[in-house]
């Protein structure tokens, strides 16, 4: 996991929900660092420097296009 780059930084599960499917559709190597202890402790995710969106460094084009996609053109706005 060391290999694995940070792209995006979410407080809460809910905000990448959409995200998940999208990356997992496309075949992207992901890893949501931080999620299960946030899931269980919510109140913690700015201490803990929230859930991280990490991606392999081959895969880190492909996801920033899908999260500037979601950015721009849904209304379920990934934050």
């Amino acid at each position: 996991m060391e290999e694995f780059v940070t792209i995006a930084i979410f407080t809460y599960p809910s905000e990448y929900a959409v995200l998940r499917l999208e990356l997992q559709q496309q075949n992207i190597r992901f890893v949501f660092q931080n999620e299960t202890v946030i899931g269980v402790l919510p109140f913690h995710s700015n201490a803990l420097g929230g859930i991280r969106l990490q991606v392999h460094p081959t895969d880190i084009e492909q996801a920033n296009a899908i999260l500037e996609d979601f950015n721009r053109n849904n209304p379920l706005r990934i934050v």
